[in-house]
């Protein structure tokens, strides 16, 4: 699976996720999975290149850039549209995924996973080890 991950912090991400540096870069390859920040966005939106992906992840607040062609979008952010949030940001926040989405041709179902501790450094443990 083709990854990429554009203008965050690659500190936190399994070692195949791809981070090119620049809006030209992520032309090279039709990605399976592209992860944008905020930033990623608006560099993108200023670009001229054209990229493409079958999954694409974004902020919520962000508009889609022009120059982006996508098969399914998933909205991140902390707002009741997007697709990936926070339904509580208290002592144990819990990721709230509003809709059913399909993902390497599996349908996930909407759900609340509370993020404890133990969740959080299993998952991070599973992909410095290089499972994720």
């Amino acid at each position: 699976m083709e990854t990429a991950f554009f203008k965050g912090d690659p500190a936190l991400l399994p070692r195949d996720v791809r981070c090119p540096g620049t809006a030209a870069e992520l032309t090279a390859h039709s990605w399976d999975l592209l992860a944008l920040t905020a930033e990623g966005c608006r560099e993108l939106r200023q670009s001229a290149a054209d990229v493409h992906c079958g999954a694409l992840l974004l902020p919520g607040e962000e508009p889609l850039p022009q120059n982006l062609r996508a098969e399914s979008v998933v909205t991140y952010g902390l707002s009741h549209r997007d697709t990936l949030t926070l339904s509580s940001l208290g002592e144990m926040p819990v990721l709230c995924l509003q809709r059913r989405l399909s993902a390497s041709g599996e349908i996930i179902d909407a759900r609340e996973l509370p993020l404890t501790a133990e969740k959080l450094l299993l998952l991070y443990g599973f992909w410095l080890l290089g499972a994720g």
